[in-house]
This record gives C-alpha cells, structure tokens and sequence, in this order.
C-alpha cells in the first residue's frame, strides 16, 4: 500500500485521465464530438478541457509553462472553446496535445514537493500549494471522467473506468432492462404520494 500522499494522488490523477481519455476508443468522429446534453457537453470537448486545464494547474500555477499554445485558451478565442472541437481540429491533435498535458503536468507533480507555492489567479485566494492543486485536479478529472462515463453510456451502453470493470455488475441487457423498469417504477411511486 501507497502511504506517499504525492505518490497517492498522482496515480488517482493518472486513472482518472486514462479512464476519461478511454472514453473516446471505438467510437467514430460523429460520436466523439457530437453534443450530448442541453450544454453541448460531448466526448472530446471533455478530453479538450481537461487537457487545457492540466496545463494550467501544472505548468502557468507553479511558473513552469508549456512550450505547446493551445489556440482555443488565446484571450482572443471563442469562449468556451476548450469545451468542443471544431471540424478543423482533428482528433489526433486533440489528443497529442492531451498526450503533451499529462507529460507536462506528470513532470511538475515528480519535480516539485508537495508544499510547493504557486499562484492561481483564477481563485480568489490565488497562493496554493501543489498538494491542494493536486487535490482539486483530482477532482476536476474525476468529475469530468464521470461526465464522460455518462455520455459514453448514452452512446451505447459502455460503462465503467475501463472495459470489463469489476465494479459494474454483469447483467445482460435485459436484466439491466428489469433493473432500469424497477428504479423508474419506485420513482413514479413517490412521486404519486
């Protein structure tokens, strides 16, 4: 067991990206980017973001910035373009500038302690160390990841961190047909009381 609190959040950090990022295998350019949700959340918007945002927690915070420019983070961008790719940005380089955030960000958590001081201008007590980045990364991820494991289920059916989770029971499609029927009779039940 891992008594390291560095070492512990920085592998919770990297399985949360590995379960987002393999959230986009197997599917085609129409399903990764397509909105999914009244916000326009969708797949590789999600990778997007969190590649941006990994960048910024890990490299501007703590002074060591990416040699990468992302375009869609310039002062002069559409807002919220962070969050979907347009039909000019390929996948690919969707996801070597995600390859490149992970390096980046992996290079400041193993270069710095954990009570190294950066600056977050974005939060309204900017001074952090990198065990509170750490920390808020972890959950920024994971809450993306989770968005992710949503929207992939509407697409068709996947679930889990990965394929095959042992975390997700084993039904059949018609056993989770009888769960599902189960959960939507007990709610209309409560509603009607």
């Amino acid at each position: 067991m891992d008594t390291d609190p560095k070492a512990t959040l920085h592998r919770v950090l990297r399985r949360q990206r590995d379960g987002l990022v393999g959230k986009l295998d197997g599917l085609d350019e129409y399903d990764v980017r397509r909105p999914l949700t009244g916000t326009g959340t969708n797949l590789l918007g999600l990778v997007k973001h969190v590649a941006s945002v990994q960048v910024e927690y890990l490299g501007l915070v703590f002074g060591r910035p990416s040699p990468l420019e992302l375009p869609w983070s310039a002062e002069t961008a559409e807002r919220d373009a962070d969050l979907w790719a347009t039909a000019d940005e390929s996948r690919e380089a969707i996801l070597d500038v995600w390859r490149h955030s992970a390096e980046h960000a992996d290079a400041t958590v193993e270069a710095l302690p954990l009570d190294a001081v950066g600056e977050v201008p974005w939060w309204s007590e900017p001074r952090a160390t990198l065990h509170e980045v750490l920390v808020h990364l972890v959950g920024e991820v994971a809450r993306h990841a989770g968005h992710a494991d949503v929207l992939r289920e509407q697409l068709d059916g996947a679930t889990g961190l990965v394929a095959g989770d042992p975390n997700v029971p084993d039904r059949t499609a018609d056993e989770w047909a009888a769960f599902r029927g189960r959960i939507e009779q007990a709610a209309r039940e409560a509603a009607g009381r």
